[in-house]
This record gives C-alpha cells, structure tokens and sequence, in this order.
C-alpha cells in the first residue's frame, strides 16, 4: 500500500499496536467521526505514549469509503505537556465498556511509515521535558533535602510525590530549580468531574493521592524561602494535584507569604485555583501574590457548574479575577480542553464576552483527561458548530493579540 495514506492503527488482545493496511484513520471530534487529514497531523513526540483502549474497537475507513469497525482494540496516544490534541481517537464501544481512567486521549495513525497524532504545539517546554525527571540521583537528592529541613512534614509529602506519583513540581523542590508546589489544602469547595486526586468509588481512579494534613504558616515559609533564595527562575506555587482548593487555607497561605517576603524578595509567588472564594483569594493575594493561575472549562455558567459541581458560582471566580486584575497580578487561565466541546460556536462566543470583561494576560491550553463519553453525558448538548482546535485558538487571538496562549506558568519578571 502506498505510504501516502493515513492509517488506522488497532491493538491485538496482548497490547500490541498494529497498522492496518487499506484502512484510512479517522478520529473524533465531540461526537463526530471525520477522517484525519495531513494538515492537522505532527509526528509523534518521542516523549508521547501509546495505550489501547479496553471495550472500544478500532474504527478507520474502509476501500468503499465507508466507516467501519476493526477487530481490535482502539489506540491512543497520550502526548507530552506543550501539546494540544486536535481530534480524540474515534472507537465504537462494546457492551458494558468499563470507565476510561483520566488521560488525555488523542488520535493517532500511520502517515509515511511514521507514527502521527492529532495535535498542535502549543508551548515550548524544556524546562517540563521528561528527560529532565525521574534520574538516578533524584532520591539522593530528597535525602539532602529532608537532612536540609529536618521534620517538615511538606519535605516528607513531597517527596512521596516525586518517588512514587513522579510529579514534576515535587521534584523541583528536589532539583532545586524552576517551580516547586507547595501543598496546603486537604478539602475542596468542588466536586470535578476529573478531579486527579479524589474521586467517588463509582469512578475512575484517581492518578494520585490527596494531602491528608494543613501544614502551618511556619512549615510553608520554611519551603518557600529554601526554594525561593537559591533555584533559578524560581517558583513556589500553591494549589497542586494533590490537594484540594488551596484558596481553603487562606490564613495559612497568607501567613507564610507574609513570612517569606520578610526574609526575601526572590522568586514568584503563585497559585493554581479555582477561584471560588474570593474571599480566601483577596487574603491571599493582599498578602503579596505575584500571579495566579485559573483552572477553568467554560466561560458560561451552564458549562461550567456541570463540570466543576462547585459550592459557588462562576460569577465568584469573576469577582476574584477582577480583584487581582486590580492589584496588579498576572493572570493565566488554565483552558481544561476537549476538541468538540470548547471550540463549539457558543463557547467560544463565551468565551470572548469574558475576555473583554476581564482582560487576562495568559490562556493556558491543557488537555483534559477524562474518558470522552463520559464527559459528554455531563455536558450541555451542542448547540452550535464545532470550529475545531486550530479555527478556535486563532479566533482567539485574532480578537485578543496581546493575549498569550500557550500551556505552562512562565517566570514573569518583575
């Protein structure tokens, strides 16, 4: 067969990942099954993954131009951070087909003997490259660091976190570099669908296991100026995966701020929240945040409260992006993405009303890890034309040229 088509690919019931010659790739965008094409497809990056899909059979296009079932199990790639998929891999489910657990699926094919997926960069990312984690020194280097603060107990939470859930800003503390999380918040204000640290038995699993102690004004100012004094471009951030919503453990927080700026002025102070308790949120940030992070799936309040089951509205997150906007803070939104859902035409429609109420400086792009069906089932039906990922982002920026869209927190100088 020529190397010219895109290819379907399929896994056997042992895993292994086949092509299938003949057969066209076709992926998913919302609900819509479309056959993938050259232009929205980049080389594999050599850091992706691939996974099959249990209880979903492949799908591509068959010689007559038609759709159609393969025998084997649907593929997956699960791409590296700084890349925004496109198109979810398209599957036809089989009778009680079990959960997905949270990743972010994405189409993949064969196009000129190489592997392809759907996607775009969005950001660079070396500072979030994998060859960068998990090397041979890292628990020779947690130990320095638990002999550095003896009885920290954040020393001991974080070093779980980089040994056994390989999370990277854990093992910042460690490398003693870039942005290092700072846990604080064992409870939450919402219920997320795909929440990575707890999740209802009915559920997915989570990928990791939440803080189960409130460490105090004291121990976080400890971290915080350890980190902030000697890593470069250095960065402590509240509001991990591991933990709830970190705006719940506002005098804390504020406290250890406090704390740290009165023994240094290094670095960046930011959090990654919610935003729903603005209350929390303007102790906080009188406190002297520099920046914050927003983790958000929809600018409209229908979208929203079905995804996020909050104990407010998103009209509170407005009124904390407001106040922080006003006290001179950089702003990002953590975009949670999922090709056919956010590029919809009343979302994005959205989503500019909100950027004009409230000028943020920054869009962070992620992709949401959620099994695609169950996702759907929760949302608001469609009501409108799906642009898709490229047409959706360059809206965006069309209309907001000062906003930067990428996909990770930079270090903002001061």
């Amino acid at each position: 067969m020529s190397s010219e088509l895109i290819t379907a690919l399929y896994a056997d019931e042992n895993g292994e990942i086949f092509d299938a010659p003949g057969i066209a790739a076709v992926g998913r965008l919302g609900d819509e099954i479309r056959p993938l094409t050259v232009d929205e497809l980049i080389p594999l990056p050599e850091t992706a993954d691939l996974m099959y899909l249990p209880d979903r059979k492949a799908m591509g296009i068959g010689p007559d131009g038609e759709v159609m079932c393969l025998t084997g199990r649907a593929v997956s790639a699960i791409l590296p951070a700084g890349y925004t998929r496109t198109l979810l891999p398209a599957f036809a489910l089989e009778e009680e087909a079990s959960r997905l657990p949270l990743y972010g699926y994405t189409a993949v094919c064969l196009y000129k003997d190489e592997l392809y997926a759907a996607a775009i960069y969005t950001d660079e990312n070396y500072k979030w490259d994998p060859s960068h984690y998990n090397t041979k020194n890292l628990r020779k280097l947690v130990n320095k660091v638990q002999r550095d603060l003896p009885g920290n107990p954040l020393v001991k939470h974080l070093a779980n976190c980089s040994l056994e859930w390989h999370c990277c800003t854990a093992e910042n503390l460690f490398y003693r570099r870039w942005e290092c999380g700072i846990p604080t918040s064992p409870v939450c204000n919402a219920n997320c669908f795909g929440c990575i640290s707890l999740q209802p038995a009915e559920c997915c699993p989570s990928p990791q296991s939440r803080i189960r102690f409130r460490p105090s004004a004291e121990e976080i100012a400890q971290l915080g100026i350890y980190h902030l004094e000697t890593a470069p471009e250095a960065i402590i951030s509240f509001g991990q995966g591991c933990e709830g919503e970190p705006s719940l453990a506002a005098d804390n927080i504020s406290e250890g701020i406090k704390l740290i700026r009165s023994k240094t002025k290094k670095g960046q102070i930011n959090i990654n929240t919610n935003a729903g308790y603005t209350q929390g949120i303007k102790q906080i940030v009188d406190a002297g945040l520099d920046t914050m992070r927003i983790s958000i799936i929809s600018a409209l309040p229908e979208s929203y409260d079905a995804y996020y089951r909050g104990k407010y509205q998103l009209e509170d997150v407005k009124n904390s992006i407001r106040y922080a906007l006003e006290k001179g803070l950089y702003i990002s939104l953590n975009m949670l993405y999922f090709p056919g859902f956010n590029d919809r035409e009343e979302e994005l429609a959205g989503w500019k009303e909100f950027l004009r109420e409230l000028p943020v400086q920054m869009i962070q792009v992620r992709n949401l890890n959620i099994d695609p069906d169950a996702f759907l089932d929760i949302m608001p039906e469609q009501k409108g034309k799906m642009a898709g990922t490229r047409s959706f982002l360059e809206a965006l920026h069309k209309e907001f040229p000062e906003l930067v869209i990428g996909s990770f927190s930079h270090y903002v100088e001061k």
